[in-house]
């Protein structure tokens, strides 16, 4: 038995529902960086310019950040667990239509449709799992379920280079079927069946405004294209206020009038700027500045991956022990003083000093990101989990593509004007530092309302 939400204790049940969900979220993840990591390999498969390879990539993230704001909707419409086991089938079936592709136009069409299996397949899996967790388990359950997050981009980076040269371009795909099959098999088993909670009809309006706002904000951003940028941030803004209208939106925003639940928007938002946006930093230290290889570089940025990952479990037992806020904010000053010294880079700095200092930073991020959801989260009703999540999701990749954006012009504008410099990098951890910095702020708005709650 799984047992009560209101329960404490850690069921095996829940154990096994866990593991079944976060290989699900892993094969999302995953996919994203193993691919990337190969473009140029595909690109020459197929006898295509990599610009148009890019879309294979790009292609994708676009599709997973398209079906975040239908979640919500589709859970509630359809059940939970059947969403989830509809999209890991779906997500073996466009794998492998993937690894069979005879071009590479039918390939990005694959690998947007096998985005938007993987779309639903994060948020469904998060909100099946918030839901059978209940508030007292909260903080241990999505920790567990954020450890793919953290582990798959490091993962993929490696395993990329490794089936692209060792097995061919296929199994960069075909690698996803097995683990989807498996989920799918045990997932039919394991996983508890519910009734639709929502009959209502679907938002059309909401749902175009955020399928095509929310797409066009994120490639704006990544790709610098301030016109797509503008017209998604204005889509977004148009969703807003008919949201906020409507008697039966697709994403109730009046959730955001808690202030528990708007300081953890406001916190996962700014992590999202400064956790996805020195992702694409620190490699380039160790790409331009140290002239390392690709895989060498997947092994010198793991450090980070890892202290997250070990971070992950004290920071959900934390959260579930003394509530979320505190340990928040600690996790921030950890997240600032594991920065710093990557602030003051240098084009010598000894590997270990620096794989240590990434140590510290994940270390800090462990304790921020998911106390930040699981905070988010207690106190929103079990029946708005599903409009709550994709929310969270939401601010986080608009977020990390805004973070990515800024941090990226930062840099390519300092190594322009000095090439293989790392005060480039050095100066854009500064403003990550800064940033962490600002988060501050509403972490401790977050303290002060959790502290009234117990109050």
């Amino acid at each position: 038995m799984i047992g009560s939400p209101d329960e404490d204790r850690l069921t095996p049940a829940l154990w096994g529902t866990a593991a079944i969900l976060t290989i699900g979220g892993f094969l999302s993840m995953f996919t994203s960086t193993v691919v990337t990591v190969a473009l140029g390999t595909i690109a020459a498969g197929f006898r295509a310019s990599l610009g148009t390879a890019q879309w294979i990539a790009t292609g994708y993230l676009l599709a997973l950040a398209a079906m975040v704001p239908v979640s919500g909707w589709a859970c509630r419409r359809f059940g939970t667990t059947r969403v989830w086991l509809v999209c890991v089938g779906l997500f073996a079936v466009f794998s492998a239509l993937c690894a069979a592709a005879p071009s590479v136009e039918a390939l990005i069409v694959f690998r947007v449709l096998q985005g938007a299996a993987g779309g639903l397949l994060v948020p469904a899996g998060q909100i099946l799992f918030a839901t059978m967790a209940g508030p007292k388990r909260l903080g241990r359950m999505m920790a567990v379920l954020s450890i793919p997050i953290y582990l798959a981009p490091v993962l993929g980076t490696l395993a990329g280079s490794v089936l692209a040269e060792r097995c061919g371009v296929p199994w960069l795909f075909l690698v996803n079927v097995p683990l989807a099959l498996l989920c799918l098999l045990l997932g039919r088993k394991r996983l508890p069946r519910e009734r639709p909670a929502d009959t209502r009809p679907l938002d059309w309006r909401g749902l175009v405004l955020t399928v095509t706002g929310l797409p066009l904000l994120v490639y704006g951003f990544a790709e610098a294209a301030p016109i797509a940028a503008a017209a998604g941030a204005l889509l977004l803004a148009v969703f807003v206020v008919t949201a906020l209208r409507s008697p039966a939106p697709l994403l109730d925003l009046r959730l955001f009038r808690d202030r528990t639940f708007s300081s953890a928007a406001a916190v996962i938002f700014g992590m999202g700027i400064a956790l996805f946006g020195a992702m694409i930093v620190l490699p380039l230290y160790y790409l331009d500045v140290r002239h390392e290889s690709l895989v060498a570089t997947g092994f010198l940025t793991a450090p980070l991956a890892l202290g997250t990952v070990l971070a992950l479990p004290l920071a959900g037992r934390l959260t579930d022990r003394i509530g979320g806020a505190r340990v928040i904010f600690a996790g921030l000053i950890v997240t600032i003083i594991g920065t710093v010294p990557l602030a003051l880079l240098t084009g010598s700095d000894d590997y270990w000093w620096l794989s240590a200092v990434q140590v510290v930073r994940g270390c800090g991020i462990g304790l921020t990101t998911t106390p930040a959801l699981a905070t988010g989260l207690v106190s929103v009703p079990k029946e708005r989990i599903s409009h709550a999540m994709p929310l969270f999701a939401m601010l986080q990749r608009i977020g990390g593509s805004f973070g990515t954006s800024v941090l990226t012009a930062v840099v390519a504008a300092r190594l322009a004007a000095a090439p293989g410099s790392a005060a480039a990098v050095a100066g854009a951890h500064g403003w990550i530092a800064g940033i962490t910095a600002i988060v501050l702020i509403p972490a401790w708005l977050l303290v002060r309302a959790e502290m009234s709650t117990k109050d």
